[in-house]
């Protein structure tokens, strides 16, 4: 084989390319290419562990934000129920005190309605006792024929209703 034959007078010339070649693809490569992605490697991960370190602040002042939200909101909270019993305790003193003063005005009328009712009732009264009187009056004369006075009718209709 013509091949087997040649290895030993190119044999030389073989390895000095291939070495040639390897040293030339390991400086370019190694020496030129192999930094610039490590050094954009080495940026994405410093990018990823600053936004890491980042996102962990965030989330931190994120969380005091929501203690201190929790704490006014509790706050309020407190604050507004306080405000809401005053208010029901002012409208229930106004309320106690309108109706104070409409009891005392129902009160005053009712009051002024039973006098009105007592002074009806005693005219009523004195006017039964007049008609009365005189039905009384009527009748003794017209029964004996004796003409009673007229007190002496009254006195007897006040001591037969005092009685009745």
């Amino acid at each position: 084989m013509p091949q087997i034959a040649q290895i030993a007078d190119t044999y030389s010339s073989q390895i000095f390319w291939l070495l040639l070649t390897f040293g030339l693809v390991f400086f370019v490569i190694g020496l030129g290419m192999v930094p610039k992605v490590q050094g954009t490697a080495d940026a994405r991960d410093a990018k990823i562990s600053g936004d890491l370190d980042a996102a962990k602040a965030a989330f931190a002042r994120a969380d005091e934000a929501e203690a201190d939200y929790r704490v006014r909101d509790a706050g309020n909270r407190a604050a507004a129920q306080a405000t809401l019993a005053k208010a029901k305790s002012d409208a229930a003193k106004a309320t106690e005190v309108k109706l104070a003063a409409a009891d005392a005005v129902v009160a005053d009328k009712i009051a002024a309605a039973e006098a009105r009712i007592k002074g009806a009732s005693e005219a009523a009264m004195a006017e039964i006792e007049t008609v009365a009187a005189d039905a009384a009056r009527d009748m003794v004369a017209r029964i004996s024929g004796v003409e009673a006075s007229d007190d002496a009718a009254r006195n007897a209709v006040k001591a037969a209703l005092a009685h009745g």
